[in-house]
């Protein structure tokens, strides 16, 4: 990682972020992004993302907030009558911290160690639990049908590890956004859009492939699914990094 000049962590006194972190969950509440115990976890990982990487890390989980929240609420009523709409109250503590648990460990390791490549990580784990879930949630809106990533099957939209053109090409613009986003706060550089872009979209494809085999077969839920998504989107910046 070259070239990052991100905005470090203690530019606001604890209680301003602890004020921030508060306000933030109790908006994300309000519009029923999250339950109740989502909005404690949320409010956990944006304490922990602004304190330990700074004002530029939480900027990007608010964009990741509306981003999905959006993506959910657009074509409700549809996805309400294929029985994959998100529950009316928002995503729980479990949803919400296999989505951004893992950025929110870098973030720590980050604070811990100050290697900038943990922040690069971070960001890539975001920007693929955006594009995870706006290709779901645009693909289940814009087609009845999708296609199983594995045998390239047609199976009805909702299905896990279903992909769609829509859907595919909506995720890897999420991916993409959170990505610009994070060289534009200065959290990475732009040096890294490719880096983090392709990793993101590597970790998509991953979430899709384990839906389709181990989720089906029960052998994992959602949750786990989405969460091995993020981690192997971190790992592959791991292993770029490491190697290039």
């Amino acid at each position: 990682m070259s070239g990052a000049s991100p905005i470090l962590p203690g530019s606001h006194p604890v209680w301003v972020v602890g004020l921030v972190t508060l306000l933030c969950a109790s908006l994300a509440r309000a519009l029923r992004g999250v339950s109740l115990s989502g909005a404690v976890a949320g409010g956990v990982v944006c304490f922990v993302l602004y304190v330990a990487s700074g004002p530029a890390a939480f900027t990007l989980l608010v964009l990741l907030f509306i981003l999905t929240w959006g993506a959910t609420r657009l074509g409700y009523q549809r996805k309400q009558t294929l029985g994959t709409a998100e529950k009316k109250e928002g995503r729980t503590a479990s949803q919400v911290l296999a989505n951004v648990g893992v950025a929110a460990a870098c973030a720590a390791a980050y604070r811990w160690c100050g290697n900038a490549a943990l922040l690069l990580g971070m960001c890539t784990a975001l920007s693929e639990a955006a594009a995870d879930t706006v290709s779901s949630e645009i693909g289940q809106t814009s087609s009845r049908e999708a296609r199983l990533i594995t045998n390239w099957r047609r199976v009805p939209a909702g299905t896990n590890g279903g992909i769609s053109i829509a859907g595919t090409l909506a995720g890897a613009g999420a991916a993409l956004f959170i990505t610009a986003a994070g060289i534009l706060t200065g959290l990475i550089s732009r040096h890294d859009l490719l880096t983090s872009f392709v990793a993101a979209f590597a970790g998509m494809i991953c979430d899709s492939y384990l839906g389709a085999t181990l989720e089906r077969r029960g052998l994992l839920n959602n949750n786990t699914v989405n969460f091995l998504g993020t981690l192997t989107a971190a790992l592959v910046v791991a292993i770029w990094h490491f190697y290039f």
